[in-house]
């Protein structure tokens, strides 16, 4: 088979593989609940067609996707329970008459595909509004008599508040469940993120691993953006959160710390291992990692079950072990001090500098388990509080100008409702002239796969297509084989409730089993047979392919126009967190602001994580629009590689005194902010870089000064090895200064080479 072939075949097996995770059976369980009640009391009073209705607007309603307090999903659960009643009734009301039903729905279909200006929450809500709005046009709308509506209305209100009721009922009894929950996930993430840190050591493929560890770390950095808005949203308003809230709010910024250390300690290790001292380490800092990743998934656990499961003795004990290994290692190099050379000596400095942060990363650890201890007794903590940075309120004024901002084709968020109305119009129109059967599945399909960029349409449509044709086939089966109405309900809520405890780990086995669920249930409130299935799968069909049409040919913005002005607003972030850490580099007595340094780094890790999701979203797009990926590619890599050697940097101020100072450092620094400037402003402009400036020079200037720094250490070990002086004090400085430097010249240098070849 040909590699393209076999790289196909893998995406396509890709799509139906369960994501890392448990199946949410709380979740499946819910869904069981929120559904049988309202089809059990039809089935029972024998109105089962009418039910539907309720049943229909409860599961929409329950499908509204929100991560956040019980006041966020309070809101959103209301606002859906309302949006479905109203286009129900809009539905309903022009649902006769088509050229009132037309125009309509592209006004809903357009005003829905805009929400997603407002983020996720607003994004889902209006999805299962429209979903509400396209199948009531089609199947239960109808304004016969006004009773009758106010009747069908009702039954749509009663259907999304039992939803809400029943998954909110927990709020008041627990009312800051959402919160422990999200800071568990962190915890969880980051837990994952150091299990895939300790592959560094020895990877079977250096570049898929490198990407797993980015995503790893990119998770980590959304996870910790939701938990900060959960906790902003909770107490923001108090003018001081009491100590729960302190606790959280303290596990939350040390997730950021430990992000931090952990990407220095990768870059550390990257340096350390090309060493042949590392040998003798290496065993350790292994089993150190792995017991920092058990370590950290025992804190999420403790956190979301509120039980003290942390135990950090195999923990206390690896680290002990590197601790005395460096011992053995450093006493075996000084005394060979004759033979000792600056090269090995530098090496022997860099793996104390890791086993010094391995030490001080294991007492992390130790000050958290303390932390969730209080916070699981209830108990007040004796670390100081520290800030964090809230997200902007959202303010009545600003909704109107994000609006008003977005009114125009630049929008790609306009361009999507534009493309999303015209699309959904024109097959709720196509249904209605050819009087399809069940057409609005056409509508529906074309309504959940288009997504604004075309590699999300095309994914979205395989998932949903292949997952309806498997889907369809099981529900033909099942309605061949089963004719009791009592077990096709049994049948229907068995697969209701593993669909939705897999929903969250792959949407494409939800499709499988969502597909022969809705076969049955309309089977199970009217006649219809195995043809519902044959139905379910041709409109599924026609449905991708309209999507799929609409995304290439109705305004496209493929992302190779819009790439380059994301990778200059990442090259900016990253700019600008290099300028404050090398400030506080040269200017160590002013006061340093570590908050400065944490929000600027934020936002550099941000601006990685949009530019890493805009060269996914280029890669998934037609292979003769996405021009060189190669240079892509590598450019990605090698931003988040400058922001590790920064990041490195930023962690390494804790031991810099500013006593001794290269005398080239500054006009390097000043050299190297130029040149970023430079990309970003042929990005910006469309125009190639400037040539790249010596910078060799002041490298080598660098290296010839810590090369007598080792030597005059050298030394000294001869005559007192023990003492802190003030050489050994700028070695332990200005070593992995040095270095650094080094691996950002080279980082940079690429980066030129590939922006010169992008412009071109």
């Amino acid at each position: 088979m040909p590699s393209t072939d076999k790289r196909h075949l893998s995406w396509l097996l890709q799509q139906f593989q369960l994501k890392p995770g448990k199946p949410a059976i709380f979740s499946g369980l819910r869904s069981l609940f929120i559904l049988g009640v309202p089809i059990g009391v039809g089935v029972i009073t024998g109105h089962a067609a009418t039910s539907a209705i309720a049943t229909m607007a409860a599961w929409f309603v329950g499908m509204v996707n929100v991560d956040g307090t019980y006041r966020q999903r309070a809101t959103a659960m209301i606002a859906a329970t309302v949006g479905v009643t109203v286009v129900f009734l809009m539905a309903s009301l022009v649902s006769s008459h088509l050229w009132l039903a037309i125009p309509t729905t592209f006004l809903v279909i357009f005003i829905a595909g805009l929400a997603g200006l407002y983020g996720s929450v607003a994004a889902s809500v209006s999805l299962v509004t429209s979903i509400m709005f396209a199948i009531s046009l089609a199947r239960f709308a109808s304004f016969s008599n006004l009773s009758t509506l106010i009747q069908h209305c009702a039954l749509c209100l009663f259907g999304g508040t039992w939803t809400t009721v029943l998954s909110l009922g927990l709020w008041v009894v627990h009312p800051y469940v959402p919160a422990m929950q999200v800071v568990a996930k962190c915890y969880l993430s980051l837990s994952k993120f150091v299990e895939t840190a300790s592959e560094t050591l020895n990877p079977k493929d250096r570049q898929e691993w490198e990407q797993r560890f980015l995503q790893a770390q990119d998770t980590v950095i959304q996870d910790l953006t939701s938990a900060r808005s959960v906790w902003t949203t909770l107490w923001n308003r108090q003018k001081g959160a009491e100590a729960r809230g302190n606790h959280l709010l303290l596990l939350i910024e040390d997730v950021n710390q430990i992000v931090n250390s952990v990407v220095a300690l990768r870059e550390l290790l990257a340096i350390a291992s090309e060493s042949q001292l590392f040998s003798w380490l290496h065993k350790e800092i292994q089993q150190v990692i792995e017991q920092l990743a058990i370590a950290l998934l025992m804190l999420s656990e403790a956190i979301a079950k509120g039980k003290n499961l942390v135990h950090l003795g195999d923990l206390d004990r690896t680290v002990e072990a590197l601790q005395h290994q460096w011992e053995v290692l450093r006493s075996q190099v000084l005394n060979q001090t004759i033979n000792v050379d600056t090269d090995e000596y530098s090496d022997l400095v860099n793996l104390r500098k890791i086993t010094a942060s391995f030490t001080n990363l294991a007492q992390q650890i130790h000050t958290d388990a303390d932390i969730v201890t209080d916070l699981i007794q209830g108990k007040q903590s004796n670390i100081a509080q520290r800030d964090i940075f809230p997200p902007a309120q959202s303010e009545c004024y600003a909704i109107i100008d994000t609006l008003r901002n977005h009114l125009t084709f630049d929008s790609v968020m306009f361009r999507h409702a534009l493309r999303l109305a015209l699309i959904v119009t024109f097959a709720e129109l196509l249904a209605s002239l050819l009087q399809l059967p069940r057409g609005y599945w056409i509508t529906l399909t074309a309504l959940v796969a288009l997504k604004p960029n075309f590699g999300g349409t095309f994914e979205t449509t395989v998932q949903r297509v292949i997952g309806t044709i498997l889907g369809g086939i099981i529900g033909i089966t099942l309605v061949l084989l089963i004719k009791n109405p009592l077990a096709i309900a049994v049948c229907f809520l068995l697969l209701v409730f593993t669909a939705m405890s897999v929903r969250s780990l792959s949407y494409s086995i939800f499709t499988i089993l969502l597909t022969p669920a809705i076969i049955l249930l309309l089977n199970l409130i009217s006649a219809g047979g195995w043809k519902v299935g044959v139905l379910r799968i041709v409109d599924s069909l026609a449905g991708g392919v309209l999507a799929l049409l609409g995304s290439y040919l109705l305004f496209p913005r493929w992302e190779r126009h819009q790439l380059p002005a994301q990778v200059e607003k990442t090259i900016r972030a990253n700019l600008a967190y290099f300028q404050q850490v090398i400030a506080n580099y040269l200017y160590p007595q002013q006061d340093a602001s570590a908050n400065s340094i944490n929000k600027l780094r934020h936002q550099a890790a941000l601006e990685n994580v949009n530019a890493a999701a805009a060269a996914q979203r280029l890669f998934s797009e037609p292979r003769h629009v996405q021009g060189e990926i190669e240079p892509v590619m590598t450019l990605m890599v090698y931003i988040r590689g400058f922001f590790s050697s920064v990041t490195t940097l930023a962690e390494h101020l804790r031991e810099f005194s500013g006593e001794y100072q290269f005398t080239e450092f500054k006009r390097l620094a000043d050299t190297i902010i130029q040149v970023l400037e430079n990309l970003a402003d042929a990005l910006g402009q469309g125009q190639p870089p400037q040539q790249l400036p010596a910078l060799d020079s002041y490298l080598e200037a660098i290296h010839n000064q810590i090369e007598q720094l080792h030597t005059a250490r050298l030394s000294e070990i001869a005559t007192n090895s023990n003492t802190l002086t003030p050489t050994l004090q700028a070695v332990r400085e200005q070593t992995l200064l040095s270095t650094e430097l080094d691996r950002i010249v080279n980082k940079i240098t690429v980066m030129h080479c590939v922006i010169a070849r992008l412009q071109e």
